[in-house]
C-alpha cells in the first residue's frame, strides 16, 4: 500500500514548502516513515536548487536535514498521488484546481487546514496504528472531516513568503508552517 502522501505548494519551492515537507517529517517523529511529505512550487524558475539558505537554517535550527532537498515544479502526477495538497496561498489553491479540478477536496491553504483540523473529533477516525495501512486510512478520513468542517479560507491562513527578507522573517514564517501543522500531526499519528 501506499503510504499517505502530502504535497506542500508554494511559489517557487525553494522557502515555504520545502520548510513544510520538512517541518512535516520533523513533528511525525517516529511515524515520519509511514507518510510521505513531498514539495514543488508553482513555477520553475528553482527547478533543481537546494533549499533558501534561510529556510535551510530554519530547518536545520529545528533539526531536520535539508542535504538531500532539490526544488522541482508542480505537475498534475504530483497531484494525482497526493492524498492531501497544501498550499502557502489561496492563490496557489486556484493554481491547484486550474490543473487538477478533481483535487479540492483535498487540496488547501495550510493555515486553512491546520486551523480546521484543530476542529475535528479524533475520535470519529479511524483507529491510529503504526502501519502504512492504518495511517492512510486515518488520514483520508481525516481530510473528509477538514473538507466537510470548510469554512472559506481566510486572510490570515496565507503564509507569508518570506524570500528576500531576514532571518527573523523566516523563523515567523516556519513558526507559522509548525503552528498549522501540529493539529494535524496529533490526529494522524497519535
Amino acid at each position: 500500500m501506499t503510504p499517505f502522501t502530502v504535497l506542500h505548494v508554494c511559489m517557487g519551492n525553494i522557502c515555504r514548502s520545502p520548510m513544510a515537507e520538512l517541518l512535516l517529517v520533523l513533528r511525525l517523529g517516529d511515524a515520519a516513515d509511514l507518510v510521505r511529505s513531498h514539495s514543488v512550487g508553482t513555477g520553475g524558475w528553482h527547478v533543481g536548487q537546494r533549499m533558501n539558505p534561510p529556510a535551510a537554517r530554519q530547518v536545520a535550527s529545528r533539526g531536520g536535514d535539508q542535504s538531500s532537498f532539490r526544488a522541482r515544479q508542480l505537475d498534475v502526477a504530483h497531484l494525482k498521488e497526493s492524498d492531501l495538497v497544501l498550499t502557502a496561498t489561496a492563490e496557489q489553491v486556484e493554481y491547484v484546481l486550474d490543473l487538477a479540478p478533481d483535487a479540492a477536496p483535498r487540496t488547501f491553504v495550510l493555515g486553512e487546514f491546520g486551523r480546521l483540523a484543530a476542529r475535528v473529533d479524533g475520535s470519529k477516525l479511524p483507529p491510529y496504528a503504526p502501519t502504512v495501512e492504518a495511517v492512510a486510512a486515518r488520514g483520508r478520513a481525516l481530510v473528509a472531516a477538514v473538507d466537510g468542517a470548510r469554512d472559506g479560507a481566510r486572510p490570515g491562513d496565507d503564509l507569508d513568503d518570506p524570500y528576500g527578507r531576514s532571518d527573523a522573517f523566516f523563523s515567523r514564517t516556519a513558526d507559522q508552517v509548525d503552528t498549522a501543522l501540529k493539529p494535524f500531526v496529533e490526529l494522524l499519528v497519535r
